[in-house]
């Protein structure tokens, strides 16, 4: 199953860069070492001045890949729910079972990232550790109403109507499958956040990770199919 999705291109929204970083190993450069540094510094300390010195380019360079650094954000964590998709896919494909397939489908939200070699100009758990951390940044805005229009977040909504639907084969009774489904996604972000900064309050140990209380919380929720 790898071999068919070895040479897939994650898509982001045309809107968010002047010109495709995935076009040349320059713009790649920008997006793996952009990465590291917010990862770093945070997103208030980065800036493109910062990351020209990291990559030995001119920060003119990089404007001419993104207009600013939030259109920058978007990029990145566009393209990280664009793999988050991609995983989804692969690891819920050939699963019959709804119930079995929707508990699939949380592991791949909520489980600790691991790099994927397939994308070697990015570090997927630095990526990660801004999207627990950061990702907020990027729709806590005063234009995210005019920015949705345009489709900025596109690839986030089609991953929660993806895990929608996987709730509604479950229970097709189940009244909020959309309101579980950004609670399952936003909640393993966020208990991954707790985790690390205020660990006294959450259930949540080193050794595991949010999927079993998510699986739980599926688990008391729904009714399934043959059980209704």
């Amino acid at each position: 199953m790898d071999q068919v999705f070895k040479n897939v291109k994650i898509s982001v929204n045309t809107e968010l860069y002047l010109k495709d970083p995935e076009s040349t190993p320059l713009g790649k450069n920008i997006i793996g070492q952009g990465i590291l540094l917010i990862d770093k510094v945070g997103f208030e300390k980065f800036t493109f001045k910062k990351l020209g010195a990291e990559i030995n380019s001119n920060e003119s360079s990089i404007y001419r890949y993104f207009e600013n650094k939030h259109k920058y954000l978007l990029y990145i964590t566009n393209w990280f729910w664009g793999w988050k998709e991609l995983q989804l896919t692969m690891m819920t494909l050939g699963i019959n079972d709804p119930f079995k397939k929707l508990l699939k489908g949380i592991e791949v939200m909520a489980h600790p990232v691991v790099e994927d070699m397939r994308f070697k100009h990015i570090n997927e758990v630095a990526l990660n550790n801004i999207i627990i951390n950061e990702s907020s940044k990027s729709y806590l805005t005063k234009k995210v109403d005019e920015e949705n229009k345009h489709g900025h977040f596109v690839i986030y909504k089609r991953l929660v109507s993806r895990i929608s639907e996987m709730i509604s084969a479950v229970d097709p009774g189940y009244e909020y499958p959309f309101s579980l489904a950004t609670t399952i996604i936003d909640g393993s972000i966020h208990q991954h956040f707790i985790n690390q900064h205020f660990s006294s309050i959450t259930d949540q140990r080193a050794e595991n990770s949010p999927a079993g209380y998510f699986e739980n919380m599926v688990s008391n929720l729904l009714k399934k199919t043959n059980e209704r």
